[in-house]
């Protein structure tokens, strides 16, 4: 919808973009995406009824429950085989891909590392490889990067083998089970688990840890920015060459097809999978309090109203993806836990990069030693974490919070000429620091020439920065590459 828009019209594109979602996943997909806008659009998500708390000693169901049955349903084999008892939990089905996941050679290597699964089985859920990415700049450039994103993965079987290693290895699996509210006590957490059909007796469950996973639905995801991402798998987009043809052996990391537009710069994404299905994504950066009601739905209209000004074609929605993923700046406190026995994961906890929000990568390759600090935690409650947040993630926050808060009006064109100018910038530094970037991997004095060559190109960064940070959210921002600058001597 235009700035200018009628409501009516507006209306009409919300309903349309509701019916293609409805006739691409049914019902049920249509109501987990109004029910993720609607836990959104609530005025300050709290934790839910709370049961009463164990007493000392009390014996747990559970060593350890997992709130949430995405993507962090991966850890529930690996604490199974360390010999703990697990249960995971969701409001629907467990294993059920909402998204779609692009990874590189550290995150296949990683799933097989950890011995989820072999390498053969990880080979068998790579449905595509690219020769290189791209990411393009309305009224600028285009620049290539090999080594990112590179691995288009099989989402549905990933989760689905996942759950077929759980329930091997003896992990219950509540399917239709929403975690409301929890309770902690000295040796456990009691867990308000009503059932999801209508006039069923609630489950009365406890563990010695709960994990929640719940994503932007946690009322402890408290990261201060949000990436609203809707899009799905197409069918019927055209193959070629041109910008606005989908190469089968090229990824899109980022584009954009205009400046920025209603207060937002959009940015599209495509990934080609299986022969003639590419996944197409549409998202903006914002800050959390300025992502209002109905978020995916409007995202979803302005989806299929421009889709063609990105990619030409008869496109079909196959499969729609979408969700809120959480990003947190590092220039604010980060999202934290309510107790000693409960710790937050993924998208929860927003430890992923703020810059390219890459959740599964992140997740992925810490996969293997998330595991091991929950099976510690588990054993002794309240234990610090042992990974590590990516050095690079002191800079690459405040990008994000400038991405967060474009300047419109006269000025609406200067994000793109500042990615333009930052993306020339890494592609001039050659692949090795371009790619590092893009996987998180970049070390602070890397990241600090690339600041300054940016800088040195466009002068007026510095006061995009300051107009769109308050003064405390900079002087974070100094000691934060500072530290990084300091650990890497």
């Amino acid at each position: 919808m235009s700035a200018g828009g009628a409501p009516g019209s507006a209306a009409r594109e919300i309903d349309a973009a509701r019916g293609r979602v409805r006739e691409a996943g049914g019902e049920a997909l249509l109501a987990r995406l109004e029910h993720l806008d609607a836990v959104r659009a609530a005025p300050a998500p709290r934790p839910g009824p709370s049961p009463r708390p164990p007493d000392r000693g009390a014996t747990a169901d559970y060593d350890v429950v997992v709130a949430g049955g995405g993507l962090s349903l991966l850890l529930a084999p690996l604490l199974a085989s360390a010999g703990l008892r697990v249960a995971v939990l969701d409001r629907a089905r467990i294993g059920a891909a909402h998204r779609e996941w692009n990874a590189g050679t550290a995150e296949v290597a990683a799933l097989s590392a950890s011995g989820l699964f072999t390498r053969d089985e990880i080979e068998r859920l790579v449905i595509a490889r690219y020769v290189e990415g791209l990411c393009r700049w309305h009224g600028g450039g285009t620049y290539p990067v090999r080594g990112v994103l590179d691995h288009a993965i099989d989402a549905a079987g990933l989760l689905a083998a996942a759950r077929a290693r759980a329930e091997a290895l003896g992990v219950t699996l509540l399917d239709g089970h929403a975690l409301l509210g929890h309770a902690e006590g000295p040796d456990a957490v009691a867990l308000a688990v009503p059932e999801a059909q209508p006039g069923a007796a609630p489950r009365a469950l406890s563990a010695r840890l709960l994990v929640d996973a719940r994503g932007a639905a946690s009322p402890y995801a408290t990261a201060d920015l949000l990436c609203p991402t809707v899009g799905g798998v197409l069918t019927g987009l055209s193959e070629g060459d041109g910008e606005r043809r989908i190469r089968p052996d090229v990824g899109e990391i980022l584009a954009t097809t205009e400046d920025v537009e209603e207060g937002r710069q959009h940015l599209w994404e495509a990934f080609p999978g299986r022969p003639g299905e590419t996944t197409v994504y549409l998202f903006y950066y914002a800050r959390s309090g300025d992502v209002g009601p109905g978020a995916l739905l409007s995202l979803y209209a302005r989806f299929f109203r421009l889709l063609s000004r990105y990619k030409e074609g008869d496109a079909r929605l196959v499969r729609p993806t979408f969700g809120f993923i959480p990003g947190w700046s590092r220039l604010s406190a980060a999202p934290r836990a309510p107790g000693r026995r409960v710790r937050l994961v993924g998208d929860a906890a927003a430890r992923h990069s703020p810059l390219t929000f890459c959740g599964f990568g992140a997740n992925v390759r810490e996969l293997a030693a998330t595991a091991a600090d929950l099976a510690r935690a588990v054993r002794e409650p309240g234990a610090r974490a042992t990974a590590r947040d990516a050095p690079v993630h002191s800079g690459t926050g405040a990008l994000a919070a400038l991405m967060a808060k474009p300047a419109g009006g006269a000025r609406a064109g200067e994000m793109n000429a500042l990615l333009d100018t930052a993306f020339a910038v890494l592609h001039a530094m050659g692949n090795d620091a371009y790619a590092a970037l893009l996987r998180d991997e970049m070390q602070p004095a890397d990241f600090v020439r690339f600041l300054r060559e940016t800088a040195a190109r466009r002068p007026e960064v510095y006061r995009e920065v300051v107009s769109a940070l308050p003064l405390r959210a900079i002087g974070r921002w100094g000691a934060g590459l500072a530290r990084e600058l300091y650990r890497a001597r």
